[in-house]
């Protein structure tokens, strides 16, 4: 079950990448084929055919504006979505002053595994989490929550650190970094399509009863302009859920490997479940350790608890607990 250096893990994280680097202008020009198509819905009556045909003229003369600009919008968050996550979550830098052992504790494994040393951050909340961040070497960045330092125990934080190395040795970071890029474009788009959709309706409500004309039409291609809508934002979203569970399992077996201890990492488990609710969007938290949601099925980001545990249990000769007893 080892994970550690898991090279086809690796390669599918990197074709995973360059898929979404691909597939996001085309989701993108779907995007503003629907808003075109839902102003010319809502701003005049026709046919099906002739408003298909507006959009897509408005769309082949705007595409490229909309492409460069969200080339800007990725290339900012390329080079400072650590400095982003930082100013939502509240983080600060952690040296090795402030927490000699944490600090440590993360230098020795990675001098155990030759591995460049990540940042430390800390974020001041007594939920217990941690998550790792950055696109490459150099700005890579391990985040833990003051809960967690307080109440793991030395061998407990060793296995969460080695569980978020194991993220980033496995390219786990980048491709959740440049998931949250995408996404958050489309949210972005998404509500500027609803607020457009929205203003136009109440200027065209006041006056829609005395033109001419059927209006049928224009009610049949509103439907199917926000049905393009909801269908490309899902999309957008089935890309974010749909990278590999098997992360976690992977880093918690990558962890084990580090350290040798499947105890650790299951008695870290225990503590963290239920605890690891954090002040920050969802898209921060899907890079978390845990990552408690209340819906299940394919909008979940993470195994629950009790797979990760049965796994490192049955896998990595870990010793299953009871959640009522110590860890």
């Amino acid at each position: 079950m080892g994970a550690y250096g898991l090279q086809s893990h690796i390669w599918n994280n990197n074709l995973k990448s360059i898929l979404l680097l691909i597939g996001f202008p085309v989701l993108l020009c779907l995007l503003i084929y629907a808003l075109f198509l839902l102003i010319v819905g809502l701003t005049g009556p026709g046919s099906i055919e002739r408003a298909g045909g507006e959009a897509l003229e408005m769309t082949l003369s705007f595409w490229p504006i909309a492409v460069i600009a969200a080339a800007i919008w990725f290339v900012i968050a390329w080079f400072s979505h650590n400095a982003m996550i930082r100013a939502v979550t509240g983080a600060k830098g952690l040296d090795r002053r402030d927490n000699p052992e944490l600090y440590n504790l993360l230098e020795n494994l990675c001098i155990e595994r030759g591995i460049t040393m990540p940042r430390l951050n800390i974020i001041e909340t007594p939920a217990l989490n941690a998550f790792a961040s950055g696109l490459k070497e150099k700005d890579y960045t391990i985040t833990v929550t003051r809960g967690l330092l307080e109440t793991l125990d030395k061998r407990e934080l060793r296995a969460v650190l080695a569980h978020e190395l194991t993220h980033i040795r496995n390219r786990d970071v980048r491709l959740l970094v440049i998931a949250v890029i995408f996404v958050g474009i489309f949210s972005f788009f998404g509500e500027i399509v609803f607020r457009r959709m929205f203003y136009i309706g109440r200027r065209t409500s006041g006056y829609s009863s005395g033109r001419n004309g059927d209006s049928r039409g224009g009610g049949v291609i509103i439907l199917i302009a926000v049905a393009i809508i909801i269908i490309a934002y899902l999309l957008a979203l089935a890309i974010r859920f749909s990278l590999s569970r098997k992360r976690e399992y992977l880093a918690d077996a990558g962890a084990v490997d580090l350290t040798r201890d499947p105890d650790a990492m299951i008695s870290a488990l225990r503590k963290i479940s239920g605890n690891s609710q954090f002040d920050a969007p969802n898209d921060v938290r899907q890079m978390a350790v845990h990552n408690a949601q209340p819906f299940a099925g394919i909008f979940m980001t993470h195994p629950s608890i009790d797979k990760r545990i049965e796994a490192l249990v049955d896998y990595a000769g870990g010793i299953q607990v009871a959640s009522s007893e110590p860890a």
